[in-house]
């Protein structure tokens, strides 16, 4: 069964790294010249973590400057003096970690097959075959490939959507509203501005009226990494415009652009930002109406490309690698055939989608709750109460869970004679 990874970023190399470790004939198609990932840092959950470790990625990625925190999240005003709100507390065994997206990256390369991997290439559809029951991949380039099987890990745009859905990719795209500025700053500079919050011990969220920061150490707390965030002032949060995505959805922008947003902010926010000479303005978009399925034939998609959503809770990337996870698991199984192989995702589908879509709107509830926009407020009793803890449900999925519950369905549906790992 030959396999197609339409993307090479980290759920895409992290399902295709799990697919060569069982052996699997898979090929990686890349849209750029060589690996690399834009943006800053991303958080990774327990959950993600263990999926890693399983695959023996951790070790790789811990050794890039990145490590797993003792403590989680310390919620703050960013008005005033900065008093703190409420905090979060981890439980024995969670071993969530902040890492640079290029830094995570590198370590997945060292475990790719690079004669597998396909640089240039990037897609702009996918047709299936009614004759042959292959698919084919067409790319901007003019040229082709052939595959049993495609894997769309092509990010929020992606163009293998569009052979799930039968729209245009743009068209399952929605403008959230929300727009981030992302930087980076040396911790030497932090200090020597005089800030005096500690953003290397735990990460921390900065809270005010439609606007907040996320703000935590990497680089073994060698840098600091900031998002700030604003809401679109003229949409109320359930106002999103369908089928409208922010284009261009980054632009490079100065300091003045964010210290004139935040510039009511209390000292250490204006400090910090001040910090930051250059900053990336990200407009998040994301996939919404939620997509009536993941999967058309022998097509089927992962991560943003599936369900991108909100940066709120972290999830978004150990999301799409527990797709991964599931994926490789199911297509290297025993019992996996093409005979069988659209079922097979069928169910996959079926497992993931619902987990999903209520960590999507876990993610969505977070965000107004952190803006002020709560029931609640922003008192420390108002903010506690209106977040109550998510993460239960986000981190607490076992790394096997999904794997163990698509087999038994498939068990059940006659597909697989047994259900086992």
């Amino acid at each position: 069964m030959q396999i197609a990874v339409v993307g090479g970023g980290v759920c895409g190399l992290t399902c295709a790294i799990a697919l060569m470790k069982a052996g699997a004939d898979v090929q990686v198609y890349e849209a750029a010249n060589k690996f690399g990932e834009i943006g800053a840092g991303i958080g990774i959950g327990p959950n993600a973590s263990r999926l890693l470790r399983k695959l023996g990625l951790m070790d790789d990625i811990l050794a890039r400057g990145d490590k797993t925190h003792s403590e989680w999240f310390q919620w703050r005003s960013g008005l005033g003096g900065h008093e703190v709100l409420t905090e979060m507390s981890l439980r024995p065994g969670e071993e969530p970690f902040m890492v640079h997206r290029a830094a995570f990256l590198d370590a997945l390369v060292k475990h790719v097959d690079h004669s597998r991997v396909h640089f240039r290439k990037r897609c702009t559809k996918v047709v299936e075959s009614p004759t042959s029951r292959k698919i084919t991949i067409h790319f901007a380039d003019g040229s082709t490939a052939l595959a049993d099987v495609v894997l769309g890990a092509d990010g929020i745009k992606s163009a293998v959507r569009g052979a799930v859905t039968g729209l245009d990719p743009v068209e399952s795209i929605t403008y959230s509203g929300t727009s981030c500025y992302r930087g980076l700053v040396p911790i030497e500079r932090v200090k020597a501005a005089g800030i005096k919050t500690d953003f290397i011990t735990r990460p921390i969220c900065f809270v005010g009226p439609r606007q907040h920061l996320i703000i935590f150490g990497v680089n073994a707390g060698k840098l600091v990494n900031v998002v700030a965030f604003g809401r679109n002032p003229n949409a109320l949060p359930d106002e999103w415009e369908r089928g409208a995505p922010a284009n261009p959805a980054v632009v490079t922008v100065t300091k003045e652009v964010p210290l004139r947003e935040f510039a009511a902010w209390g000292p250490d926010v204006v400090k910090l930002l001040g910090c930051i000479d250059e900053w990336s303005q990200w407009k998040i978009n994301v996939v919404s109406p939620p997509l009536p399925t993941w999967v058309k034939g022998r097509v089927a998609l992962v991560g943003d490309a599936a369900h991108g959503m909100l940066p709120h809770l972290g999830a978004g990337a150990g999301q799409g690698l527990e797709d991964a996870y599931l994926l490789a698991r199911l297509l290297t199984h025993p019992q996996t055939c093409l005979a069988n192989i659209e079922n097979v995702l069928r169910v996959y589908d079926e497992v993931r989608k619902p987990r999903v879509q209520r960590v999507w709107d876990d993610t969505y509830k977070m965000g107004n709750v952190v803006d002020g926009l709560g029931p609640s407020g922003l008192t420390p009793e108002g903010l506690t109460k209106d977040m109550g803890n998510p993460w239960l449900y986000v981190w607490g999925r076992g790394v096997d869970d999904d794997v163990l519950h698509a087999q038994f369905r498939l068990r059940d549906s006659g597909e697989y004679v047994s259900a086992s790992l």
